[in-house]
């Protein structure tokens, strides 16, 4: 596994690295009166995740190989990273059904649940906290609006609140 940590947090890397060189297009310092310039999240969101892959390549180095290491995962991790995956696309199917928080809430009970077999605190504060939190960042904060499907009405109050 620690090739494949290698090879992922390269190319991570990588990716990062193109995605600020990308953001630098626009401004990312702050702009007078305006707040944070449009490339500021992009390129400093790169940037945290370039620290990461750095990190974890880093920690890959420094780590020792465990005897029969093998690259790719077990035959018996298959079903469950098929199921992580199949999960994946249906949140993505139902986002313009029901929305981007009714899915994200249904994508973290599930996965915490039945994935995760976490206990049911984690769940609920996982699956409160992290919608509300969405919201703020990217409608209050960044001003983009996400798909909320049949579930737009409950919003105008928020809307009439915050904009």
């Amino acid at each position: 596994m620690l090739a494949a940590d290698r090879l992922i947090a390269l190319a991570l890397m990588g990716l990062s690295l193109y995605f600020m060189w990308y953001a630098k297009a626009l401004p990312i310092g702050w702009v007078a009166a305006s707040g944070p310039g449009g490339g500021a999240f992009p390129f400093w969101l790169s940037a945290i995740m370039l620290a990461a892959s750095s990190l974890i390549l880093l920690r890959s180095f420094i780590s020792h190989p465990h005897e029969g290491e093998k690259f790719f995962p077990d035959a018996d991790a298959i079903p469950q990273i098929a199921g992580v995956v199949a999960l994946l696309v249906a949140t993505i199917a139902v986002i313009p059904f029901i929305g981007t928080y009714l899915a994200l809430i249904a994508f973290l009970f599930i996965y915490l649940k039945f994935f995760g077999h976490h206990g049911w605190m984690l769940i609920g504060i996982l699956t409160l906290a992290t919608p509300v939190v969405v919201f703020f960042f990217f409608e209050v904060t960044l001003k983009i609006l996400l798909p909320k499907g049949w579930t737009e009405p409950f919003f105008i109050p928020l809307y009439a609140m915050f904009f």
